[in-house]
């Protein structure tokens, strides 16, 4: 259970930026929650397939593809999870100004994302 609290409250910082004004600093804030938050989510969904499926998906991507076809996720849902995981491994080049506006335009997706991959794993 704590474990499963850890992950929402990683998640609760990511929406509680995102209701910020938009601005540098809290957009570096928001890609940097965004960061640790999709780290804790993907392996809660990791574990949940592993633990309700007997599914061990090594990877983000696998755990999406997984999550489709055990009906965890829907289409959407995973074809969101394989855009956010590109963002996220894009994360380290955010001092590229352009790249950072991007993938700070698809956090709200993305948090929305997360927020039903804890929903549906509880």
């Amino acid at each position: 259970m704590h474990g499963k609290r850890q992950r929402t409250r990683a998640l609760e910082t990511l929406e509680q930026i995102l209701k910020e004004p938009a601005g540098a600093i809290v957009r570096d804030a928001s890609i940097q929650r965004f960061e640790y938050t999709f780290e804790t989510v993907w392996k809660l969904l990791k574990i949940h397939l592993l633990h309700h499926h007997g599914i061990d998906a090594g990877s983000p991507k696998s755990c999406f593809r997984e999550a489709l076809k055990t009906g965890t996720l829907s289409e959407e849902q995973a074809e969101q999870g394989m855009i956010m995981t590109d963002d996220r491994n894009l994360t380290s080049h955010t001092y590229i100004e352009a790249l950072a506006k991007t993938i700070y335009s698809r956090l709200p997706a993305h948090a929305t994302l997360m927020r039903a991959v804890v929903d549906n794993t509880a």
